[in-house]
């Protein structure tokens, strides 16, 4: 019996996963923030049942939470909590201390503003997520229901918010960065135009015919060209296939800070590699999201860095997840026993394997899909058609 119960958890798991990667559909090629907020909070009441749900982005002072997003029992924007001053109550504790919050018993929370309200419009679930870019909060989803929550219901706003948080954060880097505020002088240009206009005297090259992309992908090489004049590119090409668009550049390695030398006061390769990881690292996360990958590498002895950005023309996050796996046959099989809801022990004695060599390739595979655990990894293995 608490093999079925498993099983069944790991079932609804999956199915609200799945739910939340057709989510993730929806925002591909938005850039308008509070847009991206109502399509998620539509969603949550659409699709999980929720009696509603809100979104609160951090203002500029970093003092408040703006409401930006409400959708079913409540959807106007105004009122007591149409601003939360940070750290006040719930959602702006959330914010404040960037902890997840679920709750089945909300009318019996001590914080709840007024409890009459929540037993009259029986509202028993309660669940809060902080949006995170790095280790910066953007804002607060909060969900209520008539019914209690599952308990892995956090697990799967975790994934929702990851999505929701990289498109989030490009909306609003959008709406601040040069792109944004170019955008009428550029104003039918092709891509290759406004990179070579940012790239100034680097010597660019486009090879194929250039047809127009979605604006999610046009955001994305403009903030990767960008990212790459800031380290001093020095060569550049922009091709063009029949169905993907891939951008290749060199350019200077950003230097380690002191902070980063080892024992002996020197540099690593490894510091080098984490200090390119990191600052590509919100493209990397944005080039995922937008359904393509990005690669770094040292080339020229550790000198330089040779950058590969490589998108489908597809607006469909999905259309890069035909490609080859990067797992090993037997990670997949594995990850795949996973998602069935098998156990460590169970999995070692239907592969005949030890449970010591399970856990060595679920951690193989959770690195290579870069997953914080064993629900992201699932998913991210499911979404991409390699279980």
């Amino acid at each position: 019996m608490p093999q079925v119960h498993s099983l069944l958890d790991a079932a609804r798991l999956l199915h609200n996963l799945q739910r939340v990667n057709e989510i993730a559909q929806t925002l591909s090629g938005n850039l308008e923030a509070d847009e991206i907020a109502g399509q998620v909070t539509n969603a949550l009441v659409d699709r999980f049942g929720c009696a509603f749900a809100r979104i609160w982005l951090v203002e500029a002072d970093q003092a408040f939470l703006r409401l930006v997003a409400s959708s079913g029992l409540y959807t106007h924007l105004n009122g007591s909590f149409a601003r939360v001053p940070m750290g006040a109550f719930k959602v702006g504790k959330i914010a404040q201390n960037r902890v997840p919050f679920l709750s089945n018993r909300l009318p019996d929370e001590t914080w709840v503003k007024d409890r009459q309200w929540a037993l009259e419009k029986d509202i028993q679930g309660f669940a809060g997520y902080p949006l995170m870019a790095g280790d910066r909060v953007l804002g607060v989803l909060a969900t209520f229901s008539h019914q209690a929550f599952d308990p892995e219901f956090l697990e799967v706003l975790q994934v929702l918010c990851m999505t929701l948080t990289v498109a989030l954060d490009a909306a609003r880097q959008h709406q601040a960065s040069p792109v944004a505020a170019n955008s009428h002088s550029s104003r039918g240009l092709s891509l290759s135009d406004q990179m070579a206009r940012i790239l100034g005297d680097t010597q660019f090259t486009l090879v194929g015919t250039e047809p127009a992309l979605p604006t999610s992908l046009t955001y994305l090489f403009l903030r990767a060209t960008e990212a790459l004049e800031g380290l001093d590119c020095s060569y550049c090409r922009l091709s063009y296939a029949a169905d993907k668009v891939m951008l290749e550049a060199i350019a200077t390695v950003p230097r380690p800070t002191a902070d980063d030398a080892n024992a002996n006061g020197r540099h690593s390769p490894c510091d080098e590699i984490t200090q390119i990881n990191t600052h590509f690292s919100e493209l990397n996360a944005l080039a995922q999201q937008l359904g393509g990958a990005l690669a770094t590498q040292l080339v020229m002895g550790g000198q330089a860095c040779q950058l590969v950005l490589e998108m489908s023309h597809q607006q469909n996050p999905r259309a890069a997840t035909t490609a080859q796996s990067v797992l090993s046959s037997r990670e997949q099989q594995i990850m795949q026993l996973l998602a069935e809801g098998k156990r460590d022990r169970n999995i070692a004695e239907e592969l005949f394997i030890s449970e010591s060599t399970v856990k060595f390739h679920i951690n193989n595979s959770l690195t290579k899909l870069e997953a914080k655990n064993r629900y992201q990894g699932v998913y991210r293995a499911a979404i991409r058609g390699w279980i």
